[in-house]
């Protein structure tokens, strides 16, 4: 197994520490430029072709569902708690910083895996991030399951509802930030929260997205 020490020295050095506009609790190692980190984690590995550094900004759904467990920690607090395609972490933090007992914090990238610990670190916190695909493993064991902005793609969003509902029916409970990707579920959910994210227009197209946090109902 990996000790991610590359990727490590990458995220240190193609990204900075900066506190998301909703978040201002938690610092984050970041990007500016989506096409130019691409690039350089393309040329880092030595191939083409890989999927996009979601883990170096911190999406909306993300930002979202990180500010309402920070607001509500009665949601996480004591729990054993997996943050799904966690990307930076940003959720997980939260989660940990709002008195959660253990956080998992998932994601099958090495690269955000790397990013996960770093930022866990930089905001004084334990978390885990295993190299384990859960919607291969399921989630069994964690009392809640938080999920940041999975639905913007199809064959994505086709895995990830049954993952996130069958741990909803084994007894966690589940949220998940959205802010109208293409793929939300149209039914059999119900949000608990709105924020006006502000975004990257470079990234969205825009400057707010309006997000919800959402449970299935």
């Amino acid at each position: 197994m990996s000790d991610l020490s590359r990727e490590r020295a990458f995220v240190l050095r193609e990204t900075r520490s900066k506190a998301p506009p909703l978040i201002p609790e938690i610092r984050l190692r970041l990007a500016d430029e989506a096409m130019d980190l691409w690039q350089a984690t393309e040329a880092d590995l030595g191939r083409a072709g890989l999927p996009p550094p979601f883990w170096a900004f911190a999406w909306a759904g993300g930002q979202a569902l990180a500010r309402h467990v920070l607001d509500h920690p009665e949601i996480v607090r004591g729990a054993r708690v997996l943050d799904f395609a966690a990307g930076s972490g940003i959720v997980a933090i939260a989660a940990k910083l709002a008195g959660a007992r253990d956080v998992v914090a998932a994601d099958i990238d090495a690269y955000a895996r790397a990013a996960i610990l770093i930022n866990a670190g930089d905001n004084g916190v334990a978390v885990t991030a295993p190299d384990t695909d859960f919607l291969d493993r399921g989630a069994a064991g964690f009392d809640v399951v938080l999920a940041g902005d999975v639905f913007y793609e199809r064959p994505m969003a086709a895995r990830v509802e049954p993952f996130l509902r069958a741990a909803q029916a084994a007894g966690a409970a589940v949220l998940f930030g959205d802010p109208g990707r293409a793929y939300l579920p149209a039914t059999g959910i119900a949000p608990l929260a709105s924020y006006e994210v502000p975004v990257p227009r470079a990234i969205e197209d825009r400057d707010v997205r309006t997000t919800r946090v959402w449970r299935f109902a």
